[in-house]
């Protein structure tokens, strides 16, 4: 029998591993200027859209989730492990919260080579945290 699946639009569920749950949920509900929609002990989701979340995880409980087969987040604590690229109206107004939250500036608000404007910092936990808009013209 020959199945044609519909395409499924994806949920899409972004996880960071963090160091203190609290701390991190504080700094992403202050930069994203909205509460988490669930925040409870082991997880923490902000609804980035109605198809994309950000979820933070203590380190210690993936841990315990998948046990000794994954090397242990803790160790890599403040070295970048992940990229959030957020694509917003204003990056250097989100940018600058970002900084004013503990955020770690990489590199300022500046036009990138892929036609983007776009600002960098490590999170308290060092993710790279990037906002972006696309380049006005230049007419």
């Amino acid at each position: 029998m020959n199945c044609i699946e519909q395409e499924q639009e994806l949920k899409i569920n972004i996880i960071l591993y963090v160091a203190d749950q609290q701390v991190s949920t504080g700094f992403y509900q202050a930069v994203l200027a909205r509460q988490p929609d669930l925040n409870v002990p082991g997880m923490t989701e902000f609804r980035l859209s109605e198809t994309c979340v950000l979820g933070l995880m203590p380190e210690a409980g993936i841990k315990r989730l998948l046990g000794e087969r994954l090397p242990d987040p803790g160790q890599a604590n403040g070295v970048p492990r992940a990229e959030v690229y957020l694509t917003v109206d204003d990056p250097g107004v989100w940018h600058a919260r970002a900084l004013a939250n503990g955020a770690h500036e990489l590199s300022p608000l500046a036009l990138r080579n892929w036609g983007d404007e776009v600002a960098y910092s490590l999170d308290p936990d060092g993710h790279v945290l990037c906002f972006a808009a696309p380049a006005r013209s230049q007419c």
